[in-house]
């Protein structure tokens, strides 16, 4: 139930059946981290070219599949424009799994547009076939769960946090010192980041905070930051590049250029400075 309340707004704002939350449950069992064998990830399981296609950003450094809360929009808008397609939550969900294309070529070999009677035929896979019939089963399920055999449940607490805007390649560390908080709880809450930072290229990245956090962290950030940017400093030496300095600090030469203004190409000068990012 962490995600429970989070989801079902969405949906119900987007004018989706709030029940379409389950789905979830069948993809990844909530998991913002489950990888699939066939590159699908997070808790919505996008592969990359669909993620895209619906907004997600992917690349090497941020992986928003893996965020719950934008994922979940983007799962949505994918959720619709299957319904849209089909007319039908049945063929919806089911090209959710198989992907609309199969589903279409299904329909026109069974001539039909019943999702049951389609899988009377050869020409879905098991695994679609038998995904509907879970989605139902988990919606009847999470309804009355102690008719069905499931007791003592332990349910998670809603996932509440506060958002905030960084700049480029701003350490998580210095993040949770900031919020005074465990850098555990910053990575559990920001499961999109791919590295122990934010994107370099991005001017500021909304991170997630935990609940009540927010005020002490805009407190604490700005001197913080000040603090540690004239610790990380350079003085260039003869012979120093941009490649050299960034295997020495840890960083890539696209971090240092984005610091410092500069392009992969720049010849550095003995004597200067250079700002060495968290």
């Amino acid at each position: 139930q962490a995600y429970e309340e989070m989801m079902k707004k969405i949906f119900r704002e987007k004018n989706l059946p709030e029940e379409l939350f389950y789905l979830a449950l069948i993809e990844s069992g909530y998991n913002p981290t489950a990888l699939s064998r066939a590159k699908a990830s997070g808790i919505w399981q996008f592969i990359s070219q669909t993620a895209k296609r619906f907004g997600l950003r992917v690349d090497k450094w941020v992986d928003e599949r893996r965020d719950p809360e934008k994922s979940t929009l983007a799962a949505a808008e994918y959720l619709k424009t299957l319904h849209e397609m089909f007319n039908c939550w049945d063929l919806a969900t089911a090209g959710y799994n198989a992907g609309e294309g199969k589903i279409l070529t299904a329909m026109k070999k069974a001539q039909s547009e019943d999702f049951w009677v389609i899988s009377n035929h050869r020409y879905l896979k098991k695994e679609t076939k038998e995904y509907v019939p879970m989605l139902l089963a988990a919606m009847t399920i999470a309804k009355e769960p102690q008719k069905y055999g499931f007791s003592n449940i332990e349910y998670h607490p809603p996932l509440v946090y506060e958002k905030v805007a960084v700049p480029p390649s701003t350490g998580l560390a210095l993040i949770a010192k900031a919020a005074e908080t465990d850098l555990s709880e910053i990575r559990a809450l920001n499961p999109a980041l791919l590295r122990e930072k934010t994107p370099p290229n991005l001017p500021r990245f909304e991170i997630n905070l935990p609940s009540g956090k927010k005020e002490v962290f805009e407190k604490n950030f700005a001197s913080l930051s000040r603090s540690l940017a004239s610790k990380n400093t350079h003085r260039v030496s003869s012979g120093d590049t941009l490649s050299r300095l960034a295997k020495k600090y840890n960083v890539t030469v696209e971090e240092l250029c984005q610091a410092n203004a500069l392009t992969p190409q720049t010849v550095l000068k003995p004597g200067s400075f250079l700002k060495i990012p968290q």
